[in-house]
């Protein structure tokens, strides 16, 4: 067997934040829901069990987490800016699957989400 890539997930992350082309969004905030999985490429925690191998997701989360603090207008850019910051901090990280989802948008609808979805490649 092997391994080409193997993924790191982090799901179901929710964060308070003030993203929305309203002003009124950019004042109130709205919860947001984030998920995004990691195509990691280097395989030597695999087989050594050392955390130095791999992508922290204690740090993934920490750079999703300071990139929702800026408020931003649209989604897209948004995640742009998590996937550049992921790419910056993490060398062996080749692919990245980001959903952004606002949990309540202003546009009416029961239990209504809109999101985002980017996918990229290094």
């Amino acid at each position: 067997m092997q391994t080409k890539e193997y993924m790191i997930k982090l799901k179901d992350i929710h964060l308070y934040a003030f993203h929305g082309v309203m002003e009124q969004e950019r004042k109130t905030g709205a919860w947001f829901t984030v998920d995004i999985t990691l195509g990691i490429n280097g395989f030597g925690c695999l087989e050594s069990d050392d955390i130095d191998g791999t992508v922290s997701y204690a740090d993934v989360y920490k750079i999703i987490a300071q990139e929702m603090k800026i408020p931003s207008q649209l989604l897209e850019n948004v995640c742009h800016r998590i996937n550049m910051a992921i790419y910056k901090e993490f060398s062996q990280v080749n692919s990245i699957d980001i959903t952004l989802t606002k949990d309540t948008p202003p546009i009416g609808g029961d239990r209504l989400k809109a999101a985002v979805r980017i996918k990229s490649e290094r």
